[in-house]
């Protein structure tokens, strides 16, 4: 491999066609959650004899990878996320997942795969490279904050700059999307009890029904945050699921509501944490009846450094060639928790195309998360090239 874009673009295709029964073993092998052990067995194995210093994560099944040239320069971090999601594959792929209730529909699979490709290219050429890379392989990204636990175990120490690269299925593969500033939404769990007391049906007058006002809140909440929020900074606030009752002919003494908050900004947060607080409580009140509410915080807001950003830039435009760096106008309302790493070091967080090369308004897409997701894997060489990339691409 020399420093042409070609040259790099054309070895990572030839990485990928190695790793592609990788990917497609850990798809019909998915784990949950922060214990892997069968993944983590698997990326050790891929990574047998690049030379790396390899350390394994004492709390969770973490593998953190070191690649030292032995010359001076930055420590660069590069991540992908091993875990897959609660959900039955309904596929027809020879190598759809073999575990009931277990898949990868959010390509982590191919997260793994395209940073071991990216190990197994870069240690080839280390010659060509200063400092170190550090290969991130983390567990527990589906809301187990698997990447507070690394850093907790130290993967930061050293860290000059990180990124991560996440499939997106909806764009055509090959297309890096990426911006500076905030990219993805905070996430916090949101969960409400409503106290009445319970009676006959037949007499509400006498009973106090938790179920109005656990009806009245939703709406509420909706108001609330078109009204003290700013349009500009915004807020989701869904209630996915409500609980409530045995029967036709019971009045409950207790309605229970859970759902989400996503925000944008950490005063948005804040602010709307304290808002629906203040609804609730005052809601149930007006019924006559209590409540409890309890908002678990989950990831904090994704916000790529915009220098970070600037380089994911020039960085697609020149392996990947002109036209291929599309800039998010607008964050997602998704979440991550490379958040927590964007934290501590300036870094930046992309998306990669990897739908059909070509996509139009008749195009089938399914999603991430969905049962019938399905990634084209031409990106793998895309993902390798651009992990490659993030290393040898200097900030301005």
């Amino acid at each position: 491999m020399t420093q042409s874009p070609s040259d790099l673009l054309s070895a990572a295709q030839d990485v990928a066609s190695e790793i592609v029964e990788l990917r497609r073993d850990l798809h019909a092998n998915p784990e949950l959650g922060l214990q892997l052990p069968g993944t983590q067995k698997r990326i050790l194995d891929a990574l047998t004899g690049l030379g790396l210093d390899i350390t394994l994560g004492e709390s969770v099944t973490s593998v953190v990878a070191d690649l030292d040239t032995g010359r001076e320069g930055p420590t660069v971090l590069l991540r992908g996320d091993m875990d897959a999601l609660p959900l039955t594959e309904d596929s027809d792929l020879p190598f759809k997942s073999t575990v009931e209730g277990r898949m990868h529909a959010c390509g982590h699979d191919s997260h793994v795969a395209m940073l071991v490709g990216a190990a197994k290219l870069l240690s080839a050429n280390k010659g060509e490279l200063t400092g170190r890379v550090r290969f991130m392989f983390q567990p527990g990204e589906e809301g187990f904050h698997g990447a507070r636990y690394m850093i907790e175990e130290g993967v930061l120490d050293g860290v000059d700059r990180a990124f991560a690269i996440h499939v997106d299925t909806s764009e055509p593969v090959g297309v890096v999307g990426c911006k500076g500033g905030a990219v993805l939404a905070s996430s916090d769990e949101l969960h409400i009890t409503v106290t009445g007391r319970g009676g006959h049906a037949s007499a509400p007058h006498i009973a106090r029904d938790p179920i109005p006002a656990a009806a009245a809140m939703v709406g509420a909440f909706q108001t609330m945050v078109t009204r003290e929020v700013d349009v500009f900074e915004p807020a989701v606030v869904t209630i996915a699921h409500i609980d409530s009752g045995t029967t036709n002919n019971i009045i409950p003494e207790i309605a229970r509501m859970e759902g989400t908050i996503r925000t944008v900004s950490e005063a948005t947060r804040a602010l709307v944490h304290t808002s629906v607080e203040r609804v609730a409580s005052g809601i149930a009140e007006a019924y006559g009846c209590s409540c409890e509410v309890d908002i678990i915080k989950g990831y904090p807001v994704t916000v790529n450094d915009p220098a970070m950003a600037a380089l994911v830039e020039r960085a697609a435009g020149w392996v990947l060639g002109d036209g291929r760096h599309v800039t998010s106008e607008k964050p997602s309302m998704g979440a991550e928790d490379f958040s927590y790493v964007l934290q501590k070091v300036p870094g930046a967080m992309m998306g990669l195309g990897a739908g059909p090369a070509a996509i139009d308004a008749n195009t089938e897409i399914y999603s991430l998360h969905s049962n019938r997701m399905l990634l084209n894997e031409d990106v793998l060489g895309s993902g390798i090239a651009m992990h490659a990339a993030m290393v040898m691409t200097p900030p301005e």
